[in-house]
């Protein structure tokens, strides 16, 4: 993408009355609205997945492909939709698959989400956000998109910027499909083997868990609320396990800082 005066001729000046490129941006909004109005999203949770444990093994155990199909849909729905709890879903992937069957599974549908609302993000605002784009931002855009692999890899692999975020500003920056979904596929994979596998070692918590709540409610007939139901995942995202991830976006970076560096020793 190249600019001039101002402007960013990667996308054209959308026509008047082009309200239909809006319609995929409308629609994930308001499914997201809807999802929430109904509570859905609070389903997203440890309490859900451990008071039904057994009942998911067994399904899983009887309807493995149906089971594991359904996993990965709703991770895509998910992350499509933007809403709370991608971190309980890989974990619950990794208890109730396995990792080694979780880890790609989750890594496909993380993708394909990703990708829903990268496209979403750049048919709506894409076009609009190049049209009045002034220098700083034409500039910026050339500058990612030079190095769109990289950088991607680097917010991908660094635990600090929200997924959402992440799947959004590429599409605002132009930056290219294909770059897009490898930069995603790369990115999340050391993230999600991590959880996963952490994931597949909480059965043990979630039997002690269940036999704490059920003890509690039998104490407790008349007061449930009395009883809380809860998972710390706090001690599975270590401080080492950040640094871990902060290191590889930085190694992420290498490429960029070394081209960068040979550009600059050039033109002395």
């Amino acid at each position: 993408m190249k600019c001039s005066d101002g402007q960013c001729a990667d996308f054209p000046t959308p026509p008047k009355g082009k309200w239909r490129k809006w319609l995929p941006l409308i629609a994930i909004v308001a499914l997201m609205a809807f999802v929430f109005a109904m509570g859905w999203h609070e389903h997203l949770s440890f309490k859900t997945i451990g008071l039904n444990y057994e009942r998911l093994m067994d399904f899983i155990e009887a309807n493995f492909a149906t089971a594991l199909s359904i996993y990965v849909l709703a991770y895509i729905v998910v992350v499509a939709l933007s809403l709370p709890g991608g971190l309980i879903m890989t974990l619950a992937g990794g208890l109730l698959f396995g990792w080694v069957i979780a880890a790609p599974a989750t890594i496909f549908g993380a993708t394909v989400g990703a990708t829903i609302i990268f496209l979403a993000a750049r048919s709506s605002l894409g076009e609009a956000l190049a049209a009045k784009a002034g220098p700083w931002v034409c500039k910026l855009k050339n500058g990612f998109q030079e190095n769109a692999l990289c950088y991607l890899l680097f917010l991908r692999l660094l635990p600090v910027f929200p997924f959402v975020v992440v799947n959004v500003v590429p599409a605002l920056l132009g930056v290219p499909l294909g770059t897009y979904i490898l930069g995603t596929l790369l990115g999340i994979i050391p993230g999600t083997y991590a959880f996963c596998v952490a994931g597949a070692g909480l059965g043990s918590v979630i039997d002690a868990q269940n036999r704490i709540y059920r003890d509690c409610l039998a104490n407790n007939p008349e007061n449930a609320s009395a009883c809380p139901y809860t998972v710390d995942t706090s001690a599975l995202v270590t401080k080492e396990l950040l640094l871990a991830f902060a290191l590889l976006g930085i190694v992420a970076l290498i490429p960029v800082i070394i081209k960068k560096w040979s550009k600059r020793n050039a033109a002395v």
